[in-house]
């Protein structure tokens, strides 16, 4: 089981990812004014790689910002490949 916890400050925040009680991975972002987040890194550990943990960080991130009237502008490589292969949720790219 996972489970996405999200962290949100003035300036920055992250959505961390658990799976089965343990910390699995994160993606940090850093506000760009009040109405856009940069996503800056996408992190899984070693051991939870090839579950799809990381896509589920940056598809946790888009549905953030759909609902909070957000833009995401993708500067992670990881993140910005997951917008790129994903027409799904390229409505909230800025």
């Amino acid at each position: 089981m996972t489970e996405i916890k999200q962290n949100n400050s003035e300036k920055n925040g992250s959505f961390e990812i658990y799976s089965d009680g343990e910390k699995a991975g994160e993606m940090t972002y850093t506000w760009a004014g009040d109405d856009k987040f940069i996503i800056d890194h996408t992190e899984v550990n070693e051991a939870f790689s090839g579950k799809g943990l990381a896509k589920q960080l940056v598809y946790a991130g888009a549905e953030y910002a759909r609902k909070n009237g957000k833009k995401v502008i993708p500067l992670c490589s990881y993140a910005k490949s997951v917008f790129d292969k994903n027409e799904d949720i390229r409505d909230v790219l800025s």
